[in-house]
């Protein structure tokens, strides 16, 4: 995935069988949360959010998924309980405890 003569590691990693490794899921969900994080903020930070008007917060809870990510990583966490996709394709981080 990465051109040729590019020092960053493949971040797409496959187990013997051919499933995605427990490594490449975890750094998708952490892709997946630090893309809402700033998808969030940058919602707060806009006009209408200020101590003025009552401080609330974002309301943002799915984004699209990073796209270094194929959708097969995303469907596969869906599959383990982790996120939702909803009928658009955007992602929603599943609580822990919440299936």
């Amino acid at each position: 995935m990465n051109p040729p003569g590019s020092d960053r590691p493949n971040i797409i990693e496959y187990n013997e069988d051919g499933s995605f490794t427990k490594e490449t899921f975890k750094r998708a969900m952490k892709a997946l949360k630090k893309r809402l994080k700033l998808h969030r903020l940058d919602e707060e930070s806009k006009l209408g959010h200020n101590a003025m008007t009552g401080g609330q917060s974002s309301g943002i809870v799915a984004v699209k998924p990073p796209e270094q990510y194929p959708f097969e990583v995303w469907q596969a966490l869906e599959a383990k309980g982790r996120v939702r996709i909803d009928r658009h394709g955007l992602v929603e981080i599943v609580p822990e405890g919440q299936s």
